[in-house]
């Protein structure tokens, strides 16, 4: 077995295993959280638990806008993490670590100092999300255009902000990196404002609506068409779907009311979208009524706020669909397709046509390929060289 852990440290989600492995071992929320009704805090995993009640829970996290603003808290998560999910001596292993992109130095300092000092790690590789999606991908497919090209774009929508970046020969070109203000913590706080407002009070209930969005939540592909279709009454609207919330007796955790009724949007998605016959959508008249009637509708023809659950409709698709324009959430910034557009223009026009050719997603495989490597040793800086040159020079060796 390979004994190099390899961690991919997301600002919302941890994804942790051993190198050479095809999936990680713990994917775990990279924060804490304290119950109501109790006065210990729970991390990681403890917050998946099935028997724990989050309703109104207090979370803390060690990121925020996506960089590291305490590194007590996220040695205290590591430190879980490695005891009781991967259940290694960090004394004995490597550490492969992601870190977000153009990370400031102080930062690089506080991550290597808990490394080498609070865990006594052998070695350490610091690698970004980009260049090890890259990795992976090419090595997916040996024959494919990332692989043939040694090229690709990748677009990592994470929890605080999204990246378009090409990759070139598992480099990422730092110059040509766009970066959206824009992330899951957005659209979550975003999710919270429209239910509260149309339906139930939700704004502090961070848990519960990630799990809303994750599991409701999708792409519209036909954006005019769907703002028509979930306009409609009854049954005619596709997209109307019911979350029961957790009542802390019965149930602990949110759930649907009908684990099908989310899917029935999808045969829309079969065929080619298509204009709604006989009319001009106009988008702003559109969205315009839709404020007017939504707490109307979404319950039915009048919200009732003692039921212990509330309908979505259109904001399944409306709150992902600020990651194409957050001008409407106020962020004075391009949306993701303008972003990748950039982002490819600013490379050599050669490179132009396999990158609009394969945006893609993913990071902790490739890393996992990368610690299986027989060359993984020698790129990685070593606890002595740590004492003896200190961070910022062992730094230098990670080209991201």
């Amino acid at each position: 077995m390979s004994n190099v852990v390899v961690l991919d440290n997301g600002a919302g989600v941890i994804k942790a295993g051993i190198g050479g492995e095809r999936d990680p071992t713990a994917i775990v929320p990279n924060s804490m959280g304290r119950p109501l009704s109790s006065k210990k805090w729970l991390m990681a995993d403890q917050l998946l638990s099935p028997d724990v009640d989050l309703t109104s829970a207090t979370a803390r996290r060690p990121f925020d806008r996506g960089y590291l603003i305490n590194p007590d808290l996220q040695s205290s998560i590591w430190s879980h993490i490695f005891s009781n999910l991967l259940k290694i001596t960090p004394s004995h292993s490597s550490l492969l670590l992601t870190e977000p992109l153009f990370n400031i130095p102080s930062i690089q300092r506080s991550i290597d100092e808990i490394v080498f000092e609070d865990f006594n790690f052998k070695a350490l590789y610091v690698s970004d999300s980009p260049s090890l999606v890259h990795l992976y991908e090419a090595s997916r497919r040996p024959y494919g255009l990332v692989s043939k090209a040694q090229c690709s774009l990748v677009v990592d929508c994470g929890f605080s902000f999204t990246h378009a970046s090409p990759v070139v020969q598992n480099f990422t070109l730092n110059y040509a990196v766009k970066r959206l203000d824009l992330g899951g913590k957005a659209l979550s706080n975003y999710l919270k404002e429209l239910v509260s407002y149309r339906s139930v009070n939700l704004m502090d209930e961070s848990f519960l609506m990630d799990h809303v969005k994750e599991e409701l939540c999708f792409v519209s592909l036909d954006l005019p068409r769907d703002l028509h279709i979930a306009r409609k009454p009854g049954k005619d609207n596709l997209f109307r779907c019911t979350y029961v919330l957790p009542d802390g007796i019965t149930h602990t955790k949110g759930f649907l009311k009908d684990p099908e009724e989310p899917k029935r949007y999808l045969p829309l998605y079969d065929e080619a979208p298509q204009q709604v016959a006989g009319e001009q959508i106009d988008m702003d008249q559109l969205e315009n009524t839709d404020n007017s009637e939504d707490r109307n509708r979404n319950n039915g023809s009048k919200i009732d706020l003692t039921k212990n659950e509330f309908g979505l409709t259109n904001e399944r698709f409306l709150v992902p669909e600020m990651m194409f324009r957050p001008a409407d959430l106020g962020l004075n910034q391009a949306g993701l397709a303008e972003c990748i557009h950039r982002a490819i223009s600013s490379c050599h026009s050669h490179l132009h046509p396999v990158l609009y050719e394969s945006p893609i997603l993913g990071v902790w495989r490739g890393g996992s390929l990368l610690a299986s490597s027989p060359d993984f040793d020698a790129m990685c800086i070593t606890k002595a060289e740590y004492e003896e040159l200190g961070s910022a020079r062992c730094r230098k060796r990670f080209f991201h």
